[in-house]
């Protein structure tokens, strides 16, 4: 009787932690700010049922403006076949976040860009280098993610956007 209990144990801790790491494939509760000064909970980055990228970067990391600029070429076509949105969420500390608004707007991103001052958001999402992309399907939850940055790296997470969308 005493092997039961101990594997019944054994088994719900399990279950347990099955469950807990299945709860981290959707986005935590943690403030970032719109470019425009505006608080936002993460956990309310919505898509209207559409795919929706989440890009981690900061003005000093070259990679990562490259990759904003590739999918940015791309950005039209991409929203228009499959309505994806891309937020832009910047890691820049409070010496660097002035040259934010700056650059995106200078580079002429057609995305929404969020700055995560404190970089709670990173930090929830164990996000350790940048760039630091995570792609959403249409309920919110990560289903894809890479890290770093090679020219053409856009056209996996174009092929997998497109993995979401051809099923509808």
């Amino acid at each position: 009787m005493k092997k039961v209990r101990i594997i019944l144990l054994v088994v719900s801790v399990l279950i347990a932690l099955g469950n807990q790491s299945e709860a981290q494939t959707v986005l935590p509760n943690v403030m970032v700010e719109s470019i425009t000064g505006q608080e936002v909970s993460a956990m309310n980055f919505f898509n209207d049922g559409k795919p929706m990228i989440i890009s981690f970067w900061a003005t000093w990391c070259k990679p990562c403006i490259l990759e904003l600029d590739a999918i940015s070429d791309e950005y039209d076509e991409w929203r228009e076949e499959t309505g994806v949105i891309l937020l832009a969420v910047s890691i820049d500390d409070e010496r660097s976040l002035a040259s934010v608004k700056t650059l995106s707007a200078g580079r002429d991103w057609p995305f929404t860009i969020y700055l995560d001052k404190n970089q709670d958001l990173k930090r929830a999402l164990n996000v350790v280098n940048v760039p630091h992309t995570f792609l959403l399907n249409g309920k919110g939850e990560i289903v894809w993610q890479h890290n770093s940055y090679v020219p053409g790296a856009e056209q996996e997470l174009y092929e997998e956007i497109l993995k979401l969308t051809e099923n509808k």
